[in-house]
């Protein structure tokens, strides 16, 4: 019997599943793909109506896992027609330049029809189903069934060997929730509707820098200049618009920086380091940041001396790490370290304190999900700040805009620390701050903080949670220290009510509390490499133990 996949998504999670699955190339069976939007491919982070077209990526062609080819080879295939309506100049397409999200957006959905006719061509029954959404899956002996709704209204149910739930993003179908005040960025469409008045938006890294974008847009245009600065011009009758971005530090993020691709190897704390921690008994935070301190003093013995790594408990290297920007006026901060980034490129010189620790988030990110209780409150009150301060560097385009709208006096930034209050349910809509007792009135408030860890609660499929197929990893966890759903390193969920293989969660609101850093699009291919292998192996044992017997044959 023929056995059956259906991926429930088809972003670029799905598409890498896919890819890493056929490069196994496995004996025919069936796959379905079901997408709610009505086009598949794209994913939400991509797609146009949730992105204003200016809206950047912030990852560069050379960094995105290929899909047949590279996104640079790739645009560079492309007629002049499709390039001039995708806003790209051919002569400056280049493996380390950033595009908007929307030319990523066509790429993901070029590769995945690609895909699907390498995956017709290998035999494999493949059917696209756009407009139906996936409301729940039930866990049964004979494979899960999936109950479906169209866009027309019409519901109905199919059952499948495998499925693999690739949702992404989770965000809430109107961001408005009340008059004035958004509880997501996206869609950007959305915010076009806020007139030009006192904006608050609270995060100051890409979720807040596209949400700013969008919002010039809105009332006004960023005007490039030959020499590649840029100015905001806002348009007539806009004088009231203004917006405020606000953290706890106060910081913009800093400018991409030149890091040598593929990473060189570390020299300390490396991944058998950490497996070596996790074999051995006791606590494994406070090994795990030795090790980073060693590295780092090994990388760069000037920086580290003059931060005084040396002598740094966890929590003091944190406060060291941002202690220069916190003191710094945001604005000037930004302008020398987008110079310094610029000029480095240019030279393709490697600070080394920064690339030792983009190469060791992922190292650390091995022991997240064995950390008890308290080192993961340490970890992501402490040391994950600098980790992903490090890695989510944004494109120098982006930093030009926010320095164009502070000069024109459109953008201010303001630190807000621990203890303060928004209040969302003024009368006149919108939000206020109170920070250190002032008030602080926004006529519109935008929460542009990105995708943050959700517990099982919130899973979008109930009959797995009443099956107990879905639980919290640690359900007594408060709400800042989610763990999110439990589940092993090949992502199946953590139960022991439904087959090994039949269920593959890559819903990455209920991962990011045992896998912190993993919203990127490398860490899409990551999980597909992984998952797409487990696919194969279940096919193979479903083809060689016949139906009923897959888990069985795998154990074995």
């Amino acid at each position: 019997m023929t056995r059956s996949i259906a991926f429930v998504g088809a972003g670029p999670t799905a598409i890498y599943t896919l890819q890493a699955l056929l490069g196994q190339q496995p004996e025919p069976f069936a796959l379905t793909i079901f997408e709610a939007q009505p086009v598949a491919g794209r994913g939400t982070p991509y797609s146009p109506g949730w992105n204003d077209p200016a809206m950047l990526a912030n990852i560069a062609s050379i960094e995105i896992p290929p899909l047949g080819l590279r996104l640079a080879d790739w645009l560079k295939d492309q007629s002049a027609e499709a390039l001039a309506a995708m806003d790209i100049d051919r002569s400056r397409i280049d493996e380390r330049a950033f595009y908007p999200r929307l030319v990523l957006g066509k790429y993901f959905q070029d590769r995945f029809n690609a895909l699907l006719d390498q995956a017709r061509g290998a035999g494999i029954d493949v059917r696209l189903r756009t407009r139906c959404r996936v409301i729940d899956a039930v866990s049964g002996p004979e494979g899960m069934a999936l109950h479906l709704r169209e866009q027309s209204g019409a519901a109905g149910q199919e059952r499948f060997d495998h499925v693999v739930l690739a949702t992404g993003h989770q965000w809430p179908d109107n961001s408005e929730a009340r008059p004035g005040y958004f509880i997501s960025p996206w869609p950007a469409d959305a915010l076009a509707a806020i007139p030009a008045c006192e904006v608050g938006i609270r995060g100051s890294s890409l979720s807040a820098i596209d949400a700013a974008v969008a919002l010039a847009l809105a009332h006004g245009e960023f005007v490039e200049s030959n020499d590649g600065s840029i100015a905001y011009e806002p348009a007539t009758g806009t004088e009231g618009f203004h917006m405020t971005m606000m953290s706890r530090k106060g910081l913009l993020p800093e400018a991409d920086f030149f890091a040598p691709l593929p990473y060189e190897p570390l020299a300390i704390c490396t991944a058998e380091a950490m497996e070596a921690l996790l074999a051995a008994d006791g606590l494994l935070l406070e090994p795990a940041f030795a090790l980073f301190k060693e590295e780092l003093a090994a990388a760069d013995p000037d920086y580290a001396e003059a931060i005084g790594i040396a002598a740094l408990a966890l929590e003091d290297f944190c406060e060291r790490y941002f202690a220069d920007r916190a003191d710094a006026d945001p604005f000037e901060w930004a302008v020398q370290n987008l110079a310094e980034a610029e000029q480095n490129y240019a030279d393709e010189r490697v600070v080394p304190w920064r690339y030792a620790i983009l190469r060791m988030h992922e190292v650390l990110a091995l022991i997240v999900p064995q950390l008890d209780p308290e080192e993961y409150r340490r970890f992501n009150r402490h040391f994950k700040p600098v980790f992903v301060d490090d890695y989510a560097t944004v494109p120098h385009a982006s930093i030009r805009r926010m320095l164009a709208l502070h000069r024109a006096g459109k953008l201010s930034v303001r630190a807000i620390g621990d203890d303060y209050r928004i209040y969302s349910h003024r009368p006149e809509g919108g939000a206020a701050v109170i920070v250190d007792g002032a008030y602080h009135k926004y006529d519109a408030f935008i929460e542009a903080t990105g995708q943050r860890p959700l517990a099982a609660k919130a899973f979008p499929f109930p009959s797995l949670l009443q099956q107990g197929v879905i639980r919290d990893a640690q359900p007594e966890a408060p709400p800042s220290a989610l763990r999110g759903i439990a589940v092993d390193d090949q992502f199946h969920p953590v139960s022991e009510d439904i087959p090994e293989d039949q269920l593959f969660c890559l819903s990455l609101p209920f991962l990011l509390g045992r896998h912190p850093f993993i919203q990127g699009i490398t860490s899409s291919h990551e999980m597909g490499e992984i998952v797409g292998e487990q696919l194969a192996v279940a096919l193979q044992a479903g083809a060689a133990a016949g139906p009923g017997d897959v888990s069985a044959a795998i154990a074995a």
